[in-house]
């Protein structure tokens, strides 16, 4: 297949000003695949009513089927043709933080979305995008889009476009590249169908930013590798993992340095995940700068473009600082303990 490619400046209001979304457009009305960019991570797009282009979700990423698919959409209007009720407490949120980095998890209506997306469930999570571009081609297309992250499913999600060309190209039908995302991980996932709404997947809207608003938020413990459907992407299958293993780091600098010259000695290739802080600090055949522990929205931003990074200098082992479990830390720590099989080297063991 031949994967068209369209190039737009983000920074244009006016979508009138970007004729290529057009041919894009048209595209996901045809039942194709359209990688997008958004706010947080880059998209693979399909029309979310049709099984015939979800199915094509599916076989483009590897991912699979009982893993339930976002739906994007542009106006609040589109919600009420695809949710049973809308709570009170999600409309406080919308009006907070739509558009943005926040998924909603509502009763689906009957019969108005493709099963595939929600995988059987009676839920489906929809957020509106905080992205000029993706806003305007799902307003062209004038459906709601199902978009899970834009790669191979289990890699890091893609921040730029070109990580969707390396993992996707001739499996999609179109790219829309609109340059660097911001957030950098993907939206928060909240299910609002409970009495105490629950944090499904941590993300770019944070607990503390939801409990200021509504209260009371807890966070899903997660799936354990349970049998049990999933009721948000991310939950149950291995994410976000370059080709070497990652281990997390709990300790110093110092016992880092420690394990990567262990891996040294034995004729392995080393990388490392640090902080600007800690940069100058460890010695590894392949260093990588994620960001600022000072500014861990930093961090968010580069976390999976230095993951990636790590597979074209062939790497056999990755260490990686860990974070605090607070505000985008919380995201920043689900992705990394995701993508290292929660492989944790603990100072105090060793000792």
């Amino acid at each position: 297949m031949e994967t068209k490619y369209w190039v737009v400046d983000k920074t244009v209001e006016n979508s009138g000003s970007y004729p290529q979304l057009a041919e894009a457009a048209q595209l996901l009305k045809e039942k194709q695949t359209v990688a997008f960019p958004t706010e947080t991570v880059y998209g693979l797009g399909a029309d979310a009513t049709s099984d015939e282009a979800v199915d094509k979700i599916f076989k483009a990423k590897g991912r699979p089927s009982d893993n339930p698919l976002i739906v994007h959409i542009a106006e609040e209007k589109q919600l009420e043709e695809l949710a049973e009720e809308i709570p009170e407490t999600a409309k406080v949120l919308m009006k907070a933080f739509w558009p943005g980095p926040l998924t909603l998890v509502v009763k689906v209506k009957k019969g108005a979305l493709s099963k595939k997306v929600t995988a059987g469930l009676d839920t489906v999570g929809i957020r509106m995008p905080r992205h000029p571009v993706a806003l305007a081609l799902i307003r062209l297309a004038g459906l709601p889009i199902a978009a899970p992250s834009a790669n191979r499913s289990g890699k890091p999600s893609p921040t730029l476009a070109r990580h969707v060309r390396e993992d996707l190209a001739g499996k999609i039908a179109g790219i829309v590249d609109g340059g660097e995302t911001g957030v950098g991980v993907e939206s928060t996932v909240l299910d609002v169908t409970a009495k105490v709404p629950v944090i499904l997947r941590p993300g770019g809207v944070t607990k503390e930013q939801l409990e200021e608003r509504i209260g009371k938020v807890r966070l899903d413990p997660g799936l354990k590798g349970t049998g049990a459907r999933p009721k948000a992407p991310g939950m149950k299958y291995t994410h976000y993992a370059p080709n070497a293993p990652v281990y997390l780091v709990d300790g110093s600098t110092a016992f880092m340095q420690q394990m990567i010259d262990a891996h040294r000695k034995k004729g392995e290739v080393t990388g490392a995940i640090v902080t600007e802080e800690t940069s100058g600090e460890i010695r590894a055949d392949v260093v990588a700068v994620c960001g600022r522990r000072s500014s861990l929205e930093t961090v968010a931003r580069h976390l999976y473009d230095t993951l990636r990074s790590f597979d074209a200098q062939k790497v056999d082992v990755i260490f990686s600082e860990i974070f605090p479990r607070e505000g985008i830390g919380r995201a920043i720590m689900n992705r990394l303990e995701k993508a290292a099989g929660h492989r944790y080297v603990k100072e105090k063991d060793v000792q």
